[in-house]
């Protein structure tokens, strides 16, 4: 059966690059993101470096594929090695960049993601004063998810004195990541 797993997630790998249909390409990553949700797989996806496909996704136009890779990476960033391997390709930013997505589901694996990729090294990065800022906006959306999500980040991840820094500075700013639209 082993043997069958790895050649069956090489097979949705292949099918993934070869293929020019944009609802088969969202079809085989929803496949890859659900296998990411299994330990079992890790090993397997590193090898297909299937990491490096869900963050090459973050960047995509196509707010599916992004909604699927950003979906894969919070199921696999549970696991120290691939949660190591995220920080060092520097992921973190792509990260960020999928907090301003008008997709609440990428915006929800978003906040997780970067709540699982918080260590002490990359914590700097994780609750950098824009995200704090985000956070605080989040907290305050007509989603209950959403602001219970961040409310959490907030309470959780950062400290006091990011909490004010980020409330000074909203003050004095309009400008920043939008919600997402329900």
């Amino acid at each position: 059966m082993e043997l069958g797993r790895l050649e069956y997630l090489q097979a949705l790998v292949t099918e993934f690059q070869v293929t020019d249909s944009p609802e088969a390409k969202e079809q085989v990553l929803a496949n890859l993101a659900n296998f990411a949700y299994d330990p079992k797989n890790y090993e397997y996806l590193r090898q297909l470096q299937v990491l490096d496909l869900f963050l090459d996704m973050l960047t995509e136009d196509n707010e599916t594929l992004v909604e699927f890779a950003i979906g894969g990476l919070c199921n696999l960033c549970l696991d120290k090695t691939n949660k190591d391997y995220i920080l060092e390709a520097n992921g973190v930013e792509a990260i960020i960049n999928c907090l301003s997505s008008s997709n609440e589901e990428t915006v929800m694996s978003a906040v997780t993601t970067l709540m699982y990729l918080t260590t002490p090294q990359s914590r700097q990065q994780t609750t950098a004063l824009p995200v704090v800022e985000c956070m605080l906006r989040f907290s305050l959306s007509a989603s209950r998810r959403l602001s219970n999500l961040a409310t959490v980040f907030l309470e959780d991840y950062c400290t006091p004195l990011q909490l004010e820094e980020a409330r000074n500075l909203s003050k004095h700013t309009a400008v920043g990541i939008p919600l997402p639209k329900d």
